[in-house]
């Protein structure tokens, strides 16, 4: 087994669930937050590690009593984003889902923070800008949009009675298109991207319907989107667990798949409202998608023995090519398996059988043809044509990896990530690399 361990400072090392390899593959970006899951949002630092040599860099460190964190990399380019917390925190604004944003930095700059989402909480409000909080982004693979999950603050404010809920949903950020607010607010402030939401969610659906309370734990579809029925090219969509509400009145949560109109430059489309209402949303009501934007179901998992998605926390990864999306779900026994569905629809395959559950989040690598996660106790690839397992490492080596993360890198000939390791100065998360056999 040819398990590495890449960092050993005496603190916490955290990886994102993907995009974790810098475009080059020569680096890891990752930061600092404490506790082993990453719960607790104390991090100051966001650092990427040297693959080669270990060696570590600081890319920013967080000021005035914010917070930082869940950090990816753009697949193109020397840029990162992740989650800062607010500033200057106070009772009424502290870091919390509805109070939260992104911010780029370049790695050729380090320190710099651009902000990518703008933000607006007084009405009418400004297109383009955000009422709240965004959430582990990712680059599309062209790096010219990033997805996020998004929670509202101006509606968290609000009494219930005639205001529309906040609802978890998810968003897209054009890059490039910068949006300025007026400073009507002292948390207000400005982006260097174009922001809209791209769910459409709903307060009160119908038992058995399609209608979706929450979305989020969103994957961009391919990296160059996926083939329709007629043949030609959907090049922008965004896979998203959308939670439902099942006949029975219980949640389920399934997948769901939102076509986007092609951005074909920074001021190109999502900026026309949709039949909804606005795109930055009323003094009741939510953000609505824009014009071009579609949504629907692709799972449908109600008469299962175990329906919905099951399983750690994961998020939704689609194949290169884009024809398979992949999830986890419980099969009939109960055990946790990877399984796929196509962005068009139709019957969900089980991949894994055999072994026991699927107990972390994953990825696939550039070909297409594995996917990366944790089994009874190793880092695994799955090949995604027959379900083999393949281990990487020992299930003899304790603790076993941490949940969170299992990334290939660019080339597909290693995989990074996480496991607590005891020094001098405690147990502290490790980033750890296995290569993967040829």
């Amino acid at each position: 087994m040819d398990e590495r361990r890449i960092t050993s400072a005496p603190h916490g090392h955290v990886l994102t669930n993907a995009g974790v390899w810098t475009h080059d593959g020569g680096w890891i970006v990752y930061d600092v937050r404490s506790d082993a899951a990453g719960t607790e949002f104390d991090g100051g630092r966001i650092e990427r590690v040297e693959v080669a040599t270990g060696r570590t860099e600081v890319l920013y460190e967080s000021r005035h009593g914010a917070c930082c964190g869940v950090v990816t990399a753009s697949p193109v380019d020397d840029r990162i984003v992740f989650i800062l917390g607010p500033e200057h925190p106070t009772a009424e604004w502290s870091y919390g889902a509805s109070r939260r944003r992104g911010v780029v930095v370049r790695c050729g700059r380090p320190g710099v923070a651009e902000p990518l989402d703008a933000r607006d909480l007084v009405p009418p409000f400004t297109p383009g800008a955000l009422r709240g909080g965004t959430h582990v982004h990712q680059f599309s693979p062209d790096g010219r949009l990033v997805s996020f999950t998004y929670e509202d603050a101006f509606l968290e404010r609000l009494a219930p009675d005639g205001a529309e809920r906040n609802l978890r949903a998810v968003g897209v950020s054009v890059c490039g298109k910068r949006v300025e607010v007026p400073a009507t607010h002292p948390r207000n402030h400005p982006g260097d991207a174009w922001s809209v939401l791209v769910t459409e969610l709903d307060d009160a659906p119908v038992p058995g319907g399609d209608a979706v309370t929450r979305a989020c734990e969103e994957a961009w579809v391919g990296s160059d989107g996926y083939r329709r029925a007629d043949g030609s090219r959907q090049r922008r969509a965004l896979a998203f667990q959308g939670t439902v509400v099942g006949s029975d009145g219980r949640p389920v949560t399934e997948v769901f798949l939102v076509d986007l109109p092609d951005v074909t430059d920074a001021a190109g489309a999502l900026d026309v409202a949709g039949g909804g209402g606005p795109i930055a949303g009323g003094a009741r009501t939510r953000p609505r998608p824009p014009a071009g934007v579609s949504q629907r179901r692709l799972t449908f998992t109600a008469d299962r023995v175990h329906p919905g998605l099951q399983g750690p926390r994961h998020w939704l990864r689609s194949s290169p090519d884009g024809t398979r999306i992949a999830y986890l779900a419980r099969d009939d026994e109960g055990i946790v398996r990877l399984f796929t569905v196509g962005p068009l629809g139709g019957p969900p395959v089980q991949v894994t059988r055999g072994a026991g559950s699927v107990s972390s989040a994953f990825t696939w690598n550039p070909a297409g043809d594995r996917v990366a996660c944790v089994i009874d106790g190793c880092v695994c690839t799955v090949d995604m044509r027959d379900g083999t397992i393949e281990r990487l490492t020992d299930a003899a080596v304790r603790p076993e990896p941490r949940p969170e993360a299992c990334v290939f890198a660019p080339d597909g000939r290693t995989v990074a990530f996480v496991r607590r390791h005891r020094g001098a100065g405690g147990e502290h998360n490790q980033i750890c690399t296995v290569t993967v056999p040829d």
